[in-house]
């Protein structure tokens, strides 16, 4: 049996003993392999050119450059890396700023580290993931729904995705089949013009659905 590639992560702390400690609990899991850390946006961009991370654990609080700008030097250098915003703030407006600029996951610095292992990969194949509690601020109402019919069945899929669960959580939590999933989700990107799943979080976020709107 052919043993699966190690997920490459750079992190981006400008405080070395959350840095430190984050690496050496991170490296103890098979799956993780740490290429880099570094201590500010400019430092992360030279190290990620060398290492070609998969995954940047991104720090949003940082001096000069924040995380969020940061985000944006990473899309501009052509990086493919994929990113998850580490933070201590749930409010709406580092979330979707995070989410707008490109981000794939927003974790706070509170939770388990299995969460942060977990949101890794998940990013790492192409999916998004919202550490626990951050989907009730990021689905709070915020705006009404633009004039783009969606069935109950769409929106609760929708908030679902929003949510940063994948096509299987889904399925069992409205007890339907992973195809029937994958099926809205195209259909939700072509109603809506949107082309990315990213662009449909950032949809529903800036749409504020939540249930109550079913």
């Amino acid at each position: 049996m052919t043993q699966k590639v190690a997920i490459k992560v750079l992190l981006v702390d400008n405080h070395p003993l959350v840095a430190d400690g984050l690496r050496a609990i991170l490296q103890t899991y098979d799956h993780i392999n740490i290429v880099g850390s570094a201590g500010s946006a400019n430092d992360a961009i030279e190290i990620a050119r060398r290492t070609a991370p998969d995954v940047v654990l991104l720090d949003i609080n940082m001096p000069n450059i924040s995380g969020i700008e940061a985000i944006e030097m990473f899309r501009k250098e052509g990086l493919t890396c994929r990113i998850i915003m580490l933070s201590m703030h749930d409010s709406r407006e580092y979330i979707s700023s995070s989410v707008v600029r490109g981000a794939s996951g927003y974790v706070l610095k509170d939770v388990p580290t299995d969460e942060i292992a977990r949101a890794i990969s998940v990013v790492a194949e192409g999916g998004t993931f919202f550490s626990t509690g951050v989907p009730d601020v990021l689905l709070e109402r915020h705006i009404k729904y633009e004039a783009v019919p969606l069935t109950s069945r769409e929106k609760s899929i929708l908030m679902q995705i929003a949510s940063g669960k994948s096509n299987r959580d889904i399925a069992a939590e409205l007890g339907i089949s992973n195809a029937t999933v994958e099926t809205h989700r195209k259909n939700l990107k072509r109603k809506l013009h949107i082309p990315t799943t990213a662009g449909l979080v950032r949809y529903a976020l800036d749409n504020g659905m939540s249930e109550g709107d079913l």
